[in-house]
């Protein structure tokens, strides 16, 4: 599992001119990819990471300062560049494994007390965010111990 995490002071994503998730106020924009040996296990993992990273203003982690998240699925972060022009998808699942593992993860980070909204999964949206610092951090659940 891998997740690009930006600190933001606004967010918002929108699916056919509708905005379906936002930030109310600062906190994390969370574009989540899945891969073919994920399981709940490493969503629980990668999830409990985010939630605790001190990445807020003054060192402060998501969970000590209780900011919103919005979680975007992102199959694009498995793409691999490696041979020729265009992207191989390859690495990443297919929507049947990884659909569920997303939403364990959103389910995951509810149940850690954190207010999240969301993306559509599969659909093209449009994100729109104010990335504070700038600050971007990349989680892979293969540097995690």
């Amino acid at each position: 599992m891998r997740a690009v995490v930006q600190v933001a002071s606004t967010a918002h994503v929108e699916v056919e001119g509708q905005i379906t998730g936002q930030l109310d106020s600062p906190g994390l924009v969370i574009l989540l990819g899945v891969t073919h040996e994920d399981d709940q296990a490493i969503a629980r993992k990668v999830a409990e990471k985010i939630w605790q990273l001190r990445i807020m203003e003054d060192e402060t982690s998501a969970a000590g300062v209780n900011a919103p998240l919005l979680v975007i699925s992102q199959f694009t972060l498995y793409g691999s560049v490696r041979k020729g022009r265009r992207p191989s998808w390859s690495n990443a699942a297919p929507g049947p494994i990884s659909e569920p593992l997303y939403e364990y993860f959103v389910e995951h980070l509810r149940e850690l007390g954190a207010s999240v909204q969301t993306g559509v999964f599969g659909a093209m949206m449009n994100v729109s965010l104010t990335n504070t610092g700038p600050f971007t951090m990349i989680v892979d659940s293969a540097d995690l111990p």
